[in-house]
């Protein structure tokens, strides 16, 4: 129960009416297989790297660069993918953008540190540019949760108003230009045997950094939520981060200033114990969504949408929570076709279950996202069918 100490968790019990109205996704245009990827790879992979990447459970993946292709980080295509997202949504909800009051992006990786990609995305979209917005940067995994909670809260004050939210799934600006010049990759077995301490570190980030450019993909969806009681209804949301306060060491991604001026180096980390936190989070995040009837609806839920963190993971919560292969098929689907999505791959996942199955009246679906930060994320959606 050590693990419990110390517990930040916050939680929102809404007033049962937001619904989300659409979703919508969008991928750049280049494809890659993960066999393609492999033969990119500025080295050659020896055999054992070659199995972790093919055990990562991802087939191919859109970028939006060429991975083979080193190039300056630009936010022209990151800001037209986005956009191409949103508009998807409103025009499949066939609404006015004069309706909506508030705009929602959450992100991790945008050339601009600042403004923010709301800033960029709101005159491209179509917005007036007194439009409300606001930005949500590094939350990666569990942005979506985030977002939606962020909207109810707006619609607790303005509950006749329809909200946007973007949700970019773009990472790639970090995990293609982290392997460039890569020159060797060492299988763990080989790096957990070299001595020096130094050294041992750096071939460890050159295979952590491998491990990620053949995990990730890029891609982008929005989601539009207003007030109503008919449809996808979210329920409840509730949030954990950080139990044990170093937890974030576990993953994640950071500048470094180096000794030239305007020189900087980023690192990004993906610790060995991130399955480990991954189901840990997920189950305490499960326990306070649904208490006591935990057993009960996590039994009856209708679909699952978990984040793609890998394959490993999704099997390990899958096992842990006692779910059906059927009832979490749409997650591994969307990393085995996209990659880790990051914070879109949950609307991405919502997407397909709710283009792909049918919905009675109180069939429920829960949504649940873990990683960096260290945190997770869990929603209880309720369809509700019309009266």
């Amino acid at each position: 129960m050590a693990f419990f100490k110390n517990l930040f968790i916050t939680s929102l019990t809404n007033v049962n009416t937001m619904r989300i109205l659409e979703l919508a996704t969008a991928l750049p245009k280049n494809e890659y297989s993960t066999k393609e990827l492999i033969e990119a790879f500025p080295c050659q992979l020896p055999e054992g790297v070659r199995r972790n990447v093919l055990n990562l459970g991802v087939l191919k993946r859109y970028f939006i660069n060429h991975a083979h292709v080193e190039k300056a980080m630009s936010e022209t295509d990151l800001v037209n993918l986005c956009s191409e997202a949103c508009q998807k949504a409103i025009q499949k909800a066939n609404i006015s953008l004069r309706k909506i009051g508030y705009f929602i992006v959450t992100y991790d990786a945008n050339p601009f540190l600042s403004p923010g990609l709301s800033q960029l995305l709101i005159r491209n979209i179509g917005f007036n540019p007194n439009t409300k917005h606001v930005n949500v940067q590094g939350i990666a995994s569990t942005a979506f949760p985030k977002a939606l909670e962020l909207a109810e809260n707006y619609l607790a004050a303005h509950p006749k108003d329809y909200i946007l939210i973007c949700i970019s799934g773009v990472s790639s600006y970090w995990f293609q230009n982290q392997v460039h010049g890569v020159k060797e990759v060492m299988e763990i077995k080989q790096i957990n045997q070299i001595k020096n301490k130094m050294k041992r570190q750096i071939e460890l980030k050159k295979w952590i950094a491998t491990m990620e450019f053949f995990l990730f993909g890029d891609g982008a969806a929005s989601c539009l939520v207003a007030n109503g009681e008919e449809g996808l209804i979210v329920k409840k949301i509730v949030e954990v981060t950080n139990i044990r306060k170093n937890d974030y060491l576990a993953g994640y991604a950071r500048l470094y200033t180096s000794n030239e001026p305007f020189k900087f180096s980023f690192h990004s980390h993906l610790d060995r114990k991130i399955p480990e936190l991954g189901v840990r989070y997920a189950t305490l995040a499960l326990q306070r969504l649904l208490g006591k009837d935990k057993s009960g609806v996590a039994e009856t839920a209708k679909k699952w949408a978990i984040h793609t963190g890998s394959e490993k993971i999704l099997k390990a919560l899958a096992e842990h929570n006692g779910i059906p292969h059927e009832k979490i098929r749409e997650s591994h689907e969307i990393l085995r076709e996209y990659g880790n999505l990051s914070g879109a791959s949950l609307p991405f996942i919502l997407e397909r279950i709710v283009s792909n199955s049918k919905f009675g009246d109180n069939d429920v679906i829960l949504m649940l996202g873990y990683g960096w930060g260290f945190s997770a994320a869990a929603a209880l959606l309720k369809f509700s069918a019309t009266r």
